[in-house]
């Protein structure tokens, strides 16, 4: 056994919206997400991220930010040491990846079908409900605590839903053995499972930018050039896995001052022409010291 040494690896959650569904990029035919050691001959940590997301998916890389360093006990391996995973969270356009690693867009929600709440509260989540009800009470000393947890974590017994807790609930889950990566018999509604940590990762960048949408207006990023504010409305409420309230959405928008009109009107079929809007990008020059709120106004 290898002892006393560790390996980084660069990982990468690259979120998209494409029409109503938010997705992520993910390599090996959806079971795990672009990554690559970090090498001598990399520049930097985001260069050798830039580097690895290139080969595998032949996607570019927009906006970049560090997310979270993974360095757990548990991440190490016998033949080659401890590994930590340094992640980053990307914003991008979808487009065709023609990379090398099998490389495809998954939706968010395949992997944690019980973070969309935009049809009202999941039916799945009654079963998710019963299973870790049980898994309390397996363990009498700890049952009232257990319970607690649950309830505060998935919105239970008065509790209200917190769309922010995405890892909390997958941690709780696995700590349960409801997902298939605990290594038990996972629960049918357990979601799509991935490589190692992998779906950990992925909630931890769900869960980041479902945060940072309320106080930055990176959910631009996400945005084509030109857009209606009911695209606006249904990408944050795709990100959320909520459904938002449509006046008060608009007002909101309309007192940030983010976006302007175009004077160009949507010539698709099927509806009344909707006017449509841009990003101020200066904005984040007048808003870089106060910051700029995108909040969540729910039903």
């Amino acid at each position: 056994m290898t002892t006393g040494l560790a390996h980084a690896e660069l990982i990468a959650v690259l979120a998209a919206v494409t029409g109503d569904a938010p997705r992520v990029m993910t390599v090996q035919g959806g079971f795990a997400l672009p990554s690559g050691p970090f090498e001598l001959g990399h520049r930097s940590l985001q260069a050798g991220l830039r580097e690895w997301v290139g080969d595998q998916t032949g996607h570019p890389i927009g906006y970049l930010e560090q997310l979270y360093t993974f360095a757990d006990r548990d991440r190490t391996d016998e033949a080659t040491g401890r590994t930590i995973s340094i992640s980053y969270l990307g914003l991008v356009r979808e487009q065709a990846a023609p990379g090398a690693g099998r490389p495809g867009w998954h939706g968010w929600y395949d992997y944690f079908p019980w973070e969309d709440h935009r049809q009202g509260r999941p039916k799945i989540l009654d079963g998710i409900a019963a299973r870790l009800t049980e898994w309390a009470g397996a363990e009498p000393k700890r049952r009232d605590l257990r319970q607690r947890r649950v309830d505060f974590t998935f919105g239970l017994a008065g509790a209200a839903w917190n769309e922010d807790l995405v890892l909390q609930r997958y941690e709780l889950m696995y700590e349960a053995g409801l997902v298939a990566e605990a290594g038990g018999a996972a629960h049918p509604a357990g979601g799509r499972p991935m490589f190692a940590d992998h779906r950990r990762i992925l909630a931890t960048g769900i869960a980041r930018l479902r945060a940072k949408i309320k106080y930055r207006p990176v959910v631009f990023e996400l945005m084509p050039e030109n857009f209606t504010l009911l695209q606006l409305q249904r990408s944050v409420e795709a990100l959320a896995g909520l459904t938002l309230h449509k006046p008060n959405f608009r007002r909101l928008i309309d007192q940030q001052e983010l976006i302007e009109e175009t004077g160009e009107m949507t010539s698709g079929t099927g509806g009344r022409p909707a006017k449509l809007f841009r990003y101020r990008h200066a904005v984040l020059e007048e808003r870089a010291m106060s910051g700029t709120k995108l909040p969540l106004s729910r039903n």
